[in-house]
């Protein structure tokens, strides 16, 4: 196994900032911004909690197309058993080019497809957005029966109330 190198981190003071750190990478060096006041020993801390943090985003942002697949069998297995061969996707991806919609899913073909605005978002968000998708392999209209299906999964109310609340503060317009 292959040692994993810690990046070169460069820490920048900030007399105006009171209690906010932020870190962000700049080609290969992490630069993180913090509290002129921070002692050494705050500023160690900081430092690992900000790599760390930055360590998952980036695990988030690499998630492919064979674990969505991967998901979207698990998913199956738990809320759509009864449907496991209709519910069957052909292909699941990360798409780059859906601006109005979470995800998609054309029945025809068998096919969904998941916006990549959503690797970073709770996997319990993911999950919803995937299962409403799936869920339309079942039944492709939103109509009550579409619904029930989708509300099989626990988190459905908190996902679709996380998915408001970044659509409003984003200002995206998007189409059911």
């Amino acid at each position: 196994m292959a040692a994993t190198r810690k990046p070169v981190v460069e820490v920048r003071r900030s007399q105006r900032r009171r209690r906010t750190v932020s870190a962000y990478r700049d080609g290969e060096r992490v630069v993180v911004l913090i509290p002129d006041q921070f002692s050494r020993a705050e500023e160690t801390e900081w430092v690992d909690k900000m790599l760390a943090r930055l360590a998952a985003r980036e695990q988030r942002l690499s998630r492919s197309d064979a674990e969505l697949q991967a998901r979207s069998r698990r998913l199956i297995a738990l809320y759509l058993a009864e449907f496991a061969r209709a519910a069957q996707p052909a292909s699941v991806r990360w798409v780059t080019n859906q601006n109005g919609r979470w995800g998609s899913c054309t029945p025809a073909d068998r096919s969904i497809r998941i916006s990549h605005r959503i690797q970073e978002m709770p996997d319990w968000v993911i999950d919803y957005v995937l299962l409403h998708e799936l869920a339309h392999l079942v039944v492709p209209s939103h109509n009550a029966r579409f619904w029930a299906l989708v509300g099989r999964y626990d988190k459905t109310e908190r996902a679709r109330g996380f998915l408001e609340g970044v659509a409003a503060t984003t200002g995206l317009v998007l189409a059911d």
